[in-house]
């Protein structure tokens, strides 16, 4: 088989300029559901003919692939679970029984991270991987990103990890330069590489990016402000869209920084903030159909500003490794509807991860949420907390055991009165009971590429 995948889209250029990388991004909703729809009867088509996985599920959920031709029919069929993926990852590996092309069209895999056992391996055909590289450069020229820019890549580049190699791919498929150093060259090597090559943008996860800018003056000599960074985008896990993580990431770099929020199951990224800094809009709805869900009662939720729930997944699409109500894990709040910027897609923060959720006598408590909280105590707190959750499952009926460090220049002799402004600021806020322990300012070791661990199952210096 002769590919023919462009390593750079032909217009890439033409397209500095543009409002949007892709029209549907600014195109009526009425229109977009077409699209979809359209779409959405060409991928149940192929997966009748393509995927045992689904051929099985289907059937067993007593409902026929041509019976699925608008978004409201999407509703009678079955999630799909990430344990149902692992499973079918296990019966035939590498790609799984949900593997819908034939291996010799397979010309990529990437590895989702996960939190137990092997990575999830996804297979991507030649028209798979373009979408990726479609899907990926929408979200950066949303995020501010332009044609010829240089970008400091500051994800780990790690083969399998989506943020290294595909995210490469996608700038160099929008035109732009990727500066190929990744977070795990360290924070020297990435601040080296800003200093000689005046990189307009910087791409990576934002505590990483906030530790790799308070470094700069220490390995440079000069402030990060001062490297000439205008956009600092950041993306795979929560921070970005917390006012005073972003605050301190624009402090520190003096440049805009904008957020975005994808994943390894659909694609690198599919959702992003635009310059409004308001939410991230969804960019690629001709690919990717999404579900809002209300955990509480198993519904489907209309996209109104102030809505809050999990998001379900539908590839529109995809060959290799498709995926039918996928159920993400991703709690988000819609923060709006319409835009300035003229996108159409919601607009969304993603407060959370549902399998991150704790239970606190019925309230509940993402960590992330506790994170945004002390980190606006700054600088009375250091900005860094871990939730120990020394209790079986997600629930407990006993105030949440939170440990936050002090700033920096703080004595412990204001400990008692912090512990009280914490507890009452998170009870206030979160609706929970918290019993907060102090410690010193760097407890914890500082985040590095890895997404930072929140939650602790026990900490030694506690009961």
């Amino acid at each position: 088989m002769q590919y023919g995948m462009r390593f750079r889209r032909a217009d890439a250029g033409a397209k500095a300029n543009d409002r949007f990388w892709h029209e549907i991004e600014g195109m009526p909703l009425d229109e977009v559901r077409r699209i979809q729809e359209e779409r959405l009867v060409g991928q149940m088509a192929y997966l009748k003919a393509n995927s045992p996985f689904y051929q099985d599920k289907f059937a067993a959920a007593g409902v026929d692939f041509d019976e699925i031709r608008t978004i409201e029919d999407l509703q009678r069929l079955p999630f799909t679970y990430k344990t149902e993926i692992r499973e079918s990852l296990s019966a035939a590996p590498p790609f799984g029984r949900h593997r819908a092309a034939p291996m010799e069209d397979i010309i990529q895999m990437q590895a989702s991270s996960g939190t137990t056992g092997s990575p999830s391996y996804v297979a991507l055909t030649e028209s798979d991987a373009e979408m990726w590289h479609e899907m990926t450069a929408r979200c950066f020229f949303a995020n501010g990103v332009r044609p010829g820019d240089m970008v400091l890549h500051a994800f780990s580049l790690a083969k399998g990890f989506v943020g290294g190699i595909p995210v490469m791919q996608g700038l160099q498929y929008m035109g732009a330069i990727d500066v190929p150093v990744g977070a795990d060259g360290g924070a020297d090597r990435l601040l080296r590489a800003c200093a000689d090559t005046r990189p307009r943008c910087v791409v990576g996860a934002p505590n990483f990016v906030i530790h790799i800018g308070e470094k700069a003056e220490e390995v440079l000599g000069v402030p990060a402000n001062k490297l000439g960074v205008e956009r600092v985008v950041v993306g795979g896990e929560p921070g970005g869209g917390i006012p005073a993580i972003r605050a301190k990431i624009e402090k520190l770099w003096g440049a805009k920084c904008t957020e975005m929020l994808g994943g390894t199951d659909l694609g690198v990224t599919y959702w992003a903030e635009c310059d409004q800094q308001s939410g991230m809009h969804m960019v690629n709805m001709d690919y990717v159909l999404t579900e809002l869900l209300d955990p509480e009662t198993g519904k489907i939720i209309p996209w109104a500003e102030g809505a809050s729930g999990e998001m379900i997944y539908t590839a529109l699409g995809r060959r290799a490794s498709p995926l039918v109500r996928f159920r993400s894990g991703d709690f988000i709040e819609v923060l709006g509807t319409t835009c300035a910027c003229g996108r159409t897609g919601p607009k969304i923060r993603c407060t959370g991860r549902t399998d991150d959720m704790l239970i606190v006598r019925g309230a509940n408590v993402f960590p992330s949420a506790i994170n945004s909280i002390v980190n606006e105590m700054v600088p009375q707190t250091n900005g860094v907390m871990r939730v120990v959750a020394d209790f079986e499952g997600h629930t407990t009926q006993e105030p949440l055991k939170i440990i936050v460090e002090r700033g920096p220049d703080r004595d412990r002799d204001g400990d008692a009165d912090l512990k009280k402004k914490i507890e009452q600021r998170l009870r206030d806020a979160l609706v929970f009971r918290a019993d907060v322990r102090i410690v010193d300012a760097d407890t914890f070791e500082k985040p590095g590429a890895a997404k930072v661990a929140f939650v602790l199952r026990k900490y030694p210096d506690l009961p």
